[in-house]
């Protein structure tokens, strides 16, 4: 620690050189020495004249940097005036302490980090101070000028810097300007364009819909006009196959024969058509009602094994000794069945076509999931994409005398939907085809809503 007192003007003119001699010393910089020799030199001059007035240097170690400690102690005189003490706190770091002893103000300038040792600070200190050399009022007010000169010239700087930086800030507020301008622009043109596309999609929409539905009302008028000569066509090719109608020559019953084949052949079409216009317009009303699984199989096998034709292929049906409970549209369900069991037998040339019906343990609420599994020709990988599309066929020689219209997969799924269910086919092509369907069962809650009326077409 190094300490003088302050006796004379003279003294007061040596602090300020001290001061910033020390402040030089310890690494601080230009505007932190004037600020500290400023506020020096006005504390020591107000308490000038106190008795016993002395001034101390000294490097304090703290936690982080370290501090310059500047002490003024005195032992009689006036406190500090409040003008003096406002003015140096405004530049450095002020504690005034006063009481019955000794009245003391300490200045506290923390120090930069720069690396030095508490030890080699405290050397450097006193090599600065300890000539304790003495200063003119002249060499106190050309220091003062010298101060107030860098002050004016870092002031410049700084005005000019600060004008370079409003310039530039200026030059890139016109940049965001004309970068937000340019980004409404284009948001605007987009949104024009995303506002015609939603209305061209939206006439599209109208299009379709308004195509569909003359779809529907086509299928649905020409099968009700076709169903009448048809039916005419099959009833008088009965009429004169019976027994009792004048008898027909061997060439005269086979084309009477081909006749009724054809009209039966047409009115299948005509019906797998309504069946088809219907479902797609929602207008199918659904019935649900518990179905006794062991009639329907009973059924179903009466009426497919009767007409399949194929000796070759067996058609096995479940031993349903304790069948799953099902609440459903019977009646669509049998169509689903016979439209996907008479599939399977029309592309099975040997071997067997395989009905399965069990509970489904993975669905919640319960549902029944029945399998056809066939050994035949399979549908190869690359048309299994197009198989539920209407009117589609897969091509190939199974075809040749297996006569379709490539309604009954997609006529299927679709009533499948319409009964909350799932249709999904798997197939290998050579070696058969597999299709799922799970139907829930209507008497539980179902997550989809399924509608259970509806109005007929």
């Amino acid at each position: 620690m190094a300490s003088f007192a302050l006796v004379s003007t003279q003294d007061v003119f040596g602090l300020r050189r001290s001061a910033q001699q020390a402040a030089a010393a310890l690494a601080l910089d230009r505007q932190d020495q004037v600020r500290l020799a400023t506020a020096l030199s006005e504390l020591g001059r107000d308490r000038l004249g106190c008795a016993g007035l002395e001034v101390s240097f000294a490097v304090a170690d703290d936690e982080q940097t370290g501090s310059l400690v500047v002490t003024f102690v005195w032992s009689s005189g006036p406190p500090p005036t409040t003008e003096s003490l406002g003015l140096a706190a405004k530049l450095v770091q002020i504690d005034h302490r006063s009481g019955s002893g000794a009245r003391r103000v300490v200045v506290v300038q923390p120090l930069p980090a720069d690396g030095t040792g508490t030890a080699e600070r405290r050397a450097r200190l006193l090599d600065v101070l300890k000539d304790g050399s003495r200063s003119t009022e002249a060499d106190n007010l050309r220091a003062q000028t010298r101060d107030l000169i860098a002050a004016l010239e870092e002031t410049r700087a700084q005005r000019e810097e600060l004008q370079r930086l409003n310039d530039e800030l200026e030059e890139t507020n016109r940049g965001v300007l004309a970068l937000y301008s340019e980004l409404t622009q284009e948001l605007e043109t987009t949104n024009r364009g995303v506002l015609a596309l939603h209305s061209e999609l939206d006439d599209k929409r109208h299009q379709l819909q308004e195509a569909s539905e003359a779809k529907t009302r086509f299928w649905t008028n020409i099968s009700h006009e076709l169903r009448t000569p048809v039916n005419s066509v099959v009833a008088l090719s009965r009429l004169l196959l019976a027994p009792g109608s004048p008898p027909l020559t061997c060439d005269q019953r086979d084309q009477v024969e081909l006749i009724a084949s054809s009209g039966h052949t047409l009115l299948s079409l005509v019906s797998d058509l309504m069946d088809v216009a219907k479902a797609e317009a929602g207008h199918v009303e659904i019935h649900p009602a518990p179905v006794d699984l062991r009639l329907l199989v009973a059924h179903l096998g009466g009426l497919l094994l009767s007409g399949h034709g194929h000796e070759n292929v067996t058609l096995v049906t479940p031993d349903l000794a304790h069948p799953p409970a099902l609440v459903t549209d019977e009646t669509l369900l049998i169509r689903i069945l016979r439209n996907l069991l008479s599939n399977a037998l029309k592309f099975t040339e040997r071997g067997e076509v395989r009905l399965d019906i069990t509970a489904d343990p993975e669905q919640d609420p319960p549902a029944v999931l029945f399998t056809i599994t066939d050994t035949g020709v399979g549908i190869p990988a690359e048309e299994l994409d197009r198989v539920f599309e209407v009117f589609y066929q897969v091509r190939g020689s199974h075809q040749n005398g297996t006569g379709g219209t490539g309604l009954g997969l997609p006529y299927a799924r679709t009533l499948a939907e319409l009964l909350g269910g799932t249709l999904t086919l798997t197939s290998t092509a050579g070696a058969g085809t597999q299709v799922r369907v799970h139907l829930p069962d209507l008497s539980r809650p179902h997550p989809k809503g399924l509608a259970t009326e509806g109005a007929d077409a």
